[in-house]
C-alpha cells in the first residue's frame, strides 16, 4: 500500500530531504506556508517567496518556533510585477540549484473589477500565472537533474470555460471567471511545460497538484500566518463534511513534489475530490490539449516579453 493511500494517512511520511533545496512561492501563508514548513521539517533547505517582508518574517518565525534547526530563508518577490520576478530570479541564480519549485503564490480573493498589473496584464492572470511563467523561464536552467516543478491547480478548472482568445478578459470580466480562468491557464502551462521537457530529453518534471476545498477555518492557528476569527471558524466548521484544512491540502503538493510514485505530466488531488489523501486524478481535456498549450505558451511569451526555450 502506498504512503498516500493508507489509513491514518495524515501527515504523509516524507523521505529525508537533507541536502535538497526547494523554492515555494507564496510561502508566507496558507498552503504555501504548510508546504514550506513540512519540507523544512524533513531536512530540506527552503526558500520562502512572498511579496511582504513582514509576512515572510512571521512565517519564518513560526517555522523556527516549531523547528529551531530549520534551514530556511526569505526572498521578496511580487509575482504580479515582472521587474520584481526578474530581480528575484537574478538573486536566486547565484544560489545552488533547486531540486524543486512549487508555484503556489496566487490571488484567491479576486477583485470585483478588472485591474491591471504594473506591466499592463490583467492582474489575476499576471499574479497567478504570468509571473510564474517568467520566473520559471529564468530558473529552469538552474534546476538540478531530476528536479520537479509543481503547480497549484484547482477544482474550479472543472467549473468554467477557457477563453483562449480572451485571456486578458478584455471582452468581459467577473471575479469568478478571473480566478477560474487563471487556474485553467496554470494547468495548461504546467502540462505544456512537461511536454516540452519530455521532448527536449530533460530529467526535470512538471506536475499539477490541486488541494481540494482547503479553508482557513479548518486549519490550525499559526500566529501571524493563519488567524481566522471565531466566526470564521464556526462558519467553516459547518463545511467539515466536504472541507479540510490547508495543512492537509498541502500534503497533495508534497506528494507530487517528493513521492517516487509521482511523474511528470500527472495531476494529483485529494481522494474525495474536496478532501482526503493524495490520489492520481484526471485533469480536464482543456488543460492537457497540446494545441491550447502551444497557443498559451506563445501568448505568455508575448505578454511577459520573455522568450522561454526549453532544453535538456
Amino acid at each position: 500500500m502506498s504512503r498516500a493511500s493508507r489509513r491514518g494517512w495524515y501527515p504523509l511520511e516524507l523521505p529525508s530531504l537533507a541536502g535538497r533545496r526547494y523554492l515555494v512561492t507564496g510561502a508566507n501563508a496558507g498552503l504555501g506556508f504548510f508546504t514550506a514548513a513540512r519540507l523544512a521539517g524533513a531536512g530540506a533547505h527552503v526558500v520562502l517567496g512572498g511579496r511582504s517582508p513582514e509576512r515572510l518574517e512571521a512565517a519564518m518565525s513560526a517555522i523556527r518556533g516549531a523547528r529551531p534547526e530549520a534551514s530556511i530563508e526569505p526572498i521578496v518577490i511580487d509575482q504580479a510585477s515582472l521587474d520584481s520576478v526578474r530581480a528575484g530570479a537574478a538573486r536566486l541564480r547565484h544560489r545552488p540549484a533547486f531540486d524543486g519549485i512549487v508555484t503556489n503564490a496566487g490571488m484567491v480573493h479576486t477583485p470585483g473589477e478588472r485591474l491591471e498589473s504594473p506591466d499592463g496584464n490583467e492582474l489575476v492572470l499576471a499574479t497567478n500565472v504570468l509571473g510564474h511563467f517568467a520566473l520559471l523561464a529564468a530558473l529552469l536552467p538552474h534546476l538540478a537533474p531530476g528536479a520537479r516543478v509543481v503547480a497549484l491547480g484547482s477544482l474550479s478548472t472543472r467549473l468554467s470555460t477557457f477563453r483562449v482568445d480572451d485571456l486578458q478578459l478584455e471582452r468581459g470580466y467577473d471575479f469568478w471567471r478571473a480566478y477560474a480562468q487563471s487556474k485553467i491557464a496554470t494547468q495548461v502551462f504546467a502540462f505544456e511545460l512537461d511536454r516540452r521537457l519530455r521532448a527536449a530529453g530533460s530529467s526535470v518534471a512538471s506536475l499539477v497538484a490541486h488541494p481540494g476545498y482547503s479553508i482557513s477555518g479548518r486549519t490550525p492557528r499559526v500566529p501571524g500566518v493563519n488567524e481566522p476569527s471565531a466566526g470564521g471558524r464556526f462558519a467553516d466548521a459547518l463545511q467539515a463534511a466536504w472541507a479540510q484544512g490547508k495543512h492537509r491540502g498541502a500534503e497533495v503538493t508534497l506528494h507530487a513534489l517528493t513521492s517516487p510514485e509521482a511523474e511528470g505530466g500527472q495531476f494529483w488531488g485529494p481522494r474525495w475530490s474536496t478532501k482526503g489523501d493524495p490520489t492520481l486524478q484526471k485533469p480536464t481535456r482543456t488543460s492537457t490539449d497540446p494545441a491550447i498549450g502551444a497557443r498559451f505558451w506563445d501568448f505568455a511569451e508575448a505578454a511577459t516579453g520573455t522568450p522561454f526555450p526549453v532544453s535538456a
